[in-house]
């Protein structure tokens, strides 16, 4: 028995010394495979770890910004939607919510903070507590954003918070805190796709990091946790409570006090969303025909690295000559009044299918679409699900490809634009109702341009020493020369006598035909080329009704040379590009023309044959609907079938020009009395002005006045413009000499008058006051 006893006491003792042999083998294994696990991931072998000049280099691709001339933004170009600011540009509000919610101990820790890590163990791992917060520092999340973890199946855990760790205290001995907070904000990544306290105050707030209040830098930073569970656009009512925690975590770290706390909790949430992306903000369609340029200057132009600079990810900063209120009332205007045109148009077509009264349309359509898609074969009767657009909101529906092209076929769109005449300098360019569905930019689209081109007509024949008192008959002709052609006036009404004023203010078309061929096919288009105009233009009577298609942007850069004494304008929209950091990469002098194309004065009493339109002519909206005051001209304009509304609207100080219609010129209204351009296009330039004229930044521009022609002319302008019948024995006078360029006209002038130039006015006055006796 004694032995016995030995024996189990030797044998307990024995295993006493095995379990704890085994243990200490086992930790001495474990601490050897931590410290080789850990050099692995120190040396990259399990992922790269960024070495310390690597982190001090770290450049995320921040977004190019396009700006207005009073520097505000218009738009972006960007890989990731981010855009960086610097320390004092962020508020104290958006930092001390940021340090209490997301690393209470941020100002002690050195990247990495064990008490955290410590509680986190404790409270979620071993008590379940899912209250009890994360571990991570913001130096730890930053690794996290700039770094993306491996995948590494069942050690990708480990592996990527000692990566984490290690990249945070690498960080922390690179840079200062602040520069760690700015680093932390400018990276991180919100709800719908952005980056950075800059894009989401913006997005959420309209405002800048700066300006953010205690419950508005609560919400951005409550979001951080989940984004899109908190977004408080979509989830209103969760985002509030999570403003909530953080305001109180803010209390709870004495940033404020409890009362206060208790006062922001009880705030409602209030946000204003504004979403400038690259398909959306105030100018996408201006910005998308900027980047061609902006492209090619980035490949000619390179940064400090000698590399080209990269439009996307270079945080260029491009401002241009947008005003961003005329910016924002061109928008505004379209979208007013395309909404309503458009439900006119519905209802006009209402009990009728203009695909059946034209079935060439989807034709049309569907070969455009293969063209497109590179397809042979469409089904049209598959069902699609699609967001469609609609003017009351993007609208999710399930429909056959067939009814989806009908939907986009019958919708109207628009282009419009404003140019300051005397320097040419862009000021608005919406191309189109929603830059989202609509790509197609109808600001630089040719279309045809009905009875707006009928000024350079008249231009043209006082070029050419036709007098502006004279009167053309109202006849409907058949000129046999041009095989028979024939045309009508748009309300088919003939008889009487009009001056090219009247004429014009009127929109008469036989008489512009006739004014057309007596200054010549020829020169008119010398005129319309020498002011700018590049398209091809028909040598043929219809030219004078604007059979010429021709883009929105060329015309009214040309009315443009009307308005600036007939110098011509070409349009002009980049100011400046700084890099990142503000320093001057380039500045834009654009050189302007000094020399006239087209007589001034010829010019002026153009003008004042538009002004006409505008009050008593197809323009007399603008005043009596409008209420747009001050000096103002016009020109209406529509095409064959309706299929075009056109309305240029000239101040002294801002050209504008509107184009309305379809894609497809087989989808109109059947009616002129909707489809002229005096109710399609003239209501968005008249609304324009409205609303810039009750700004009282541009208050001062309808005291703007044009340049008068001299008293005589403006004297001979005031002549009747219709007469029922001609006083034979009115005798003519030849005012050749005063309206021709020509020196050989000039001569032949000169002698058939037979006066010296001194008192030529005298006489010419003594003739208007015998026609005004006779009158």
């Amino acid at each position: 028995m004694v032995v016995s006893n030995k024996r189990k006491g030797s044998t307990k003792k024995n295993s006493k010394i095995s379990f704890w042999g085994v243990f200490f083998k086992l930790a001495a294994t474990l601490f050897l495979f931590g410290i080789l696990f850990f050099i692995l991931i120190v040396l990259g072998v399990l992922g790269p770890v960024p070495s310390s000049y690597q982190l001090k280099q770290i450049n995320t691709p921040v977004a190019s910004e396009v700006f207005s001339v009073d520097g505000k933004l218009l738009g972006r170009y960007y890989v990731e939607n981010r855009s960086n600011v610097a320390f004092d540009e962020i508020s104290k509000n958006v930092i001390n919510a940021l340090i209490a919610t997301e690393d209470s101990r941020f100002y002690e820790h050195r990247g990495i903070d064990e008490i955290a890590l410590l509680r986190v163990l404790i409270k979620t791992i071993l008590l379940q507590d899912k209250s009890a917060g994360g571990g991570s520092t913001l130096s730890q999340q930053i690794a996290k954003n700039l770094f993306p973890r491996e995948k590494l199946g069942p050690i990708s855990l480990p592996v990527n918070k000692f990566r984490e760790a290690i990249i945070a205290y690498r960080l922390e001995r690179i840079y200062t805190k602040q520069e760690i907070l700015v680093l932390y904000l400018n990276t991180v990544p919100f709800s719908e796709n952005i980056f950075g306290i800059e894009v989401a105050a913006e997005r959420f707030f309209s405002k800048s990091p700066a300006n953010l209040s205690i419950p508005e830098a609560a919400v951005l930073v409550g979001m951080l946790k989940a984004n899109n569970l908190y977004n408080p656009r979509l989830h209103p009512e969760q985002a509030k409570k999570r403003r909530n925690v953080v305001i109180n975590q803010m209390a709870e770290n004495k940033y404020i006090k409890l009362e206060e706390a208790e006062k922001y909790k009880a705030e409602p949430l209030q946000l204003k969303y504004r979403v400038i992306t690259y398909n959306q903000g105030p100018a996408p369609y201006f910005t998308e025909m900027l980047k061609p340029e902006l492209l090619e200057w980035c490949r000619n132009n390179t940064n400090a690295e000698g590399k080209p600079y990269n439009l996307f990810t270079d945080g260029l900063k491009i401002t241009t000559t947008i005003d961003y209120n005329l910016q924002y009332y061109a928008e505004q205007s379209v979208k007013e009044y395309m909404k309503d045109l458009q439900n006119v148009f519905d209802n006009h077509w209402k009990g009728r299918d203009i695909f059946e009264e034209e079935p060439g349309i989807i034709e049309t359509a569907l070969r455009q679409l293969k063209s497109q898609t590179g397809q042979t074969e469409i089904n049209l009767d598959e069902n699609i699900h699609t967001g469609l657009f609609t003017w009351n909101g993007v609208k999710d529906a399930k429909i056959t490809r067939l009814d989806s092209i009908k939907h986009y076929l019958k919708l109207l769109n628009t282009g419009f634009i404003a140019i300051k005449p005397g320097t040419g300098e862009l000021k608005a360019w919406v191309g189109g109702i929603d830059f989202r569905f609509f790509k197609y930019d109808h600001v630089t689209s040719p279309r045809q341009t009905g009875s707006v081109f009928k000024p350079f007509v008249y231009l043209a024949a006082l070029e050419n020493g036709i007098s502006p008192d004279k009167y053309f008959e109202n006849r409907h002709k058949i000129y046999s020369e041009y095989k028979d052609w024939s045309p009508r006036n748009s309300n088919n009404e003939y008889g009487g006598y009009y001056t090219m004023k009247g004429a014009l203010a009127k929109s008469i078309n036989t008489v512009s035909v006739d004014v057309l061929l007596e200054a010549g096919i020829s020169k008119t288009i010398n005129v319309a080329k020498d002011l700018g105009i590049s398209t091809d233009l028909p040598v043929y009577p219809s030219l004078a009704l604007g059979t010429a298609s021709i883009s929105l942007k060329e015309i009214t850069e040309a009315f443009a040379g009307i308005v600036n004494d007939g110098i011509p304008v070409k349009t002009n929209y980049l100011v400046e590009i700084t890099d990142n950091a503000g320093n001057v990469l380039k500045t834009f002098n654009h050189e302007t023309n000094t020399r006239s194309v087209v007589s001034p004065e010829n010019c002026r009493m153009l003008i004042q044959m538009m002004e006409a339109v505008v009050e008593n002519g197809t323009g007399h909206g603008i005043r009596s609907v409008y209420g747009v005051q001050g000096d103002f001209a016009g020109k209406t304009g529509t095409t064959q079938d309706n299929s075009d509304g056109w309305f240029i609207g000239i101040s002294p100080d801002l050209v504008t020009g509107c184009w309305v219609g379809a894609d497809d010129h087989r989808v109109h209204f059947r009616t002129t009395n909707y489809g002229q351009g005096a109710y399609m296009a003239l209501p968005i330039v008249g609304k324009f002005f409205a609303k810039t004229y009750s700004d009282p930044k541009f208050r001062n521009l309808k005291y703007s006045t044009f340049n008068e022609p001299d008293p005589e002319y403006l004297a001979i302008l005031e002549l009747p413009d219709y007469k029922e019948i001609l006083e034979t024995e009115r005798k003519q006078f030849n005012f050749a000499a005063i309206f021709s360029k020509n020196n050989d006209n000039k001569k032949s002038a000169e002698k058939k008058v037979e006066i010296d130039p001194k008192p030529q006015r005298e006489r010419i006055w003594t003739h208007i006051k015998d026609i005004f006796k006779k009158k």
